[in-house]
């Protein structure tokens, strides 16, 4: 990111011009097209990775705001436009990642990923080397790192993040920042594991190698207790740890039992073997 400094000074100066004058830019004019012809290079610069929703700088996680501004006037400047594949149409501001006139078997090939059919990533979502992408959808501003296999209905959300080797199974959810409108992003650090029909949203952090198990709800007023210590935090699940579902009782009632999230131990070398990824699967 350091080499293309320059170029992102440019471009968080383009995109608080932009924002400032956003409902004065009117279609067709000279500032609009040039708004249009800033906001097309961001977003290929997103769809490679140069450019990032969020970023971990001196040990902590940022959300680049101006990433956020940038996609949404991308939507307020652009129409939607039908797209048509061989087997459905879609119409939509924001364009296929992999949608051309049909010769992307070299980029497939240099790139080493898998992308199965009736999986959508939009355009301005970043997939890493050696990725396998099932049925499923990733958003605008989505990265997701090399090694890692998203599984079949999951969502990686709007400016989400997943690190290298993680999996992502089936059916869970990895909330964005759109729309509800949040202050920051989801973030799936390296070598992770997402049990099946978990969702992760509000800005939560999960730490390199956390394993969370099926089911799971984690938003940042949910509870996260440690078993062993009884402590409470919100918003990040510790680097290695081992998440299940759980209750605590409502404060001012007996009869009611709130979710929450269990901390019930540290990975060991049983939950790796249970939850290790398959290098088979990303040849």
């Amino acid at each position: 990111m350091e080499k293309n400094t320059g170029k992102l000074y440019k471009y968080i100066n383009k995109v608080e011009d932009f924002w400032t004058k956003r409902n004065q830019l009117i279609k067709g004019a000279e500032d609009y097209k040039v708004a249009c012809r800033w906001l097309q290079s961001i977003l290929d610069d997103l769809d490679k990775g140069i450019v990032r929703a969020c970023e971990k700088k001196n040990g902590e996680w940022h959300t680049n705001e101006w990433v956020k501004k940038a996609i949404l006037l991308y939507f307020k400047l652009h129409d939607s436009v039908l797209t048509s594949t061989q087997v459905a149409c879609y119409y939509d501001k924001i364009p296929l990642k992999f949608y051309s006139s049909g010769s992307e078997e070299d980029n497939f090939k240099e790139l080493g990923i898998r992308v199965v059919p009736g999986a959508i990533i939009r355009k301005g979502a970043y997939i890493g080397h050696s990725t396998v992408i099932m049925p499923s959808f990733i958003n605008i501003g989505a990265y997701v790192g090399s090694g890692t296999m998203i599984d079949s209905w999951a969502t990686v959300g709007s400016c989400a993040y997943v690190g290298n080797k993680c999996h992502i199974s089936g059916g869970v959810g990895l909330g964005g920042v759109l729309e509800p409108i949040q202050n920051a992003s989801v973030i799936v650090e390296d070598n992770c594991f997402i049990g099946a029909r978990s969702q992760i949203a509000e800005g939560v952090i999960v730490e390199s190698g956390a394993v969370i198990g099926t089911g799971v709800q984690i938003s940042a007023s949910t509870k996260i207790v440690d078993r062993e210590t009884g402590e409470v935090t919100y918003g990040r699940i510790p680097a290695n740890s081992v998440v299940v579902p759980g209750s605590l009782p409502h404060a001012h009632s007996n009869n009611l039992q709130l979710q929450c999230a269990v901390i019930i131990k540290k990975v060991d070398n049983n939950t790796r073997a249970k939850t290790s990824i398959n290098d088979l699967l990303r040849c």
